[in-house]
């Protein structure tokens, strides 16, 4: 079962940059589609951003322009850029493979790494 491990996290000011990252065990990660994921307080579970195999990106509209995500396949390892970040991505930011087509998200998934930023 493949397992994935996010980092760099912490609590930045209003307008702030971090970079998450997520290693991934297990042979197969070049194969998926991957996505950066987030939960507020009090909200659901959202899609933030999504990159295949061939490294073809989408986006939440509420993230486009500031959120970058990026994959290095030979370090199992997928990145979100966050810039200019505001009040509102506070969340507990989680990496997963990405939805099925149907939109269906995974059943399993690792510790996340917090994000808060201070207004």
């Amino acid at each position: 079962q493949v397992q994935y491990v996010e980092s760099g996290g912490g609590l930045v000011q209003f307008g702030g940059s971090l970079k998450l990252s997520c290693v991934a065990s297990g042979s197969i990660f070049t194969i998926y589609a991957m996505g950066w994921y987030r939960q507020g307080p009090g909200k659901q579970r959202e899609l933030v951003a999504g990159i295949t195999s061939g490294g073809s990106t989408n986006y939440l509209d509420s993230v486009k322009g500031r959120f970058t995500i990026s994959r290095d396949n030979a370090k199992k390892t997928v990145y979100l850029q966050m810039n200019n970040l505001k009040t509102e991505d506070t969340a507990v930011y989680y990496c997963n493979r990405a939805p099925t087509t149907s939109g269906t998200y995974p059943k399993d998934w690792g510790k996340g790494t917090q994000v808060t930023v201070s207004s």
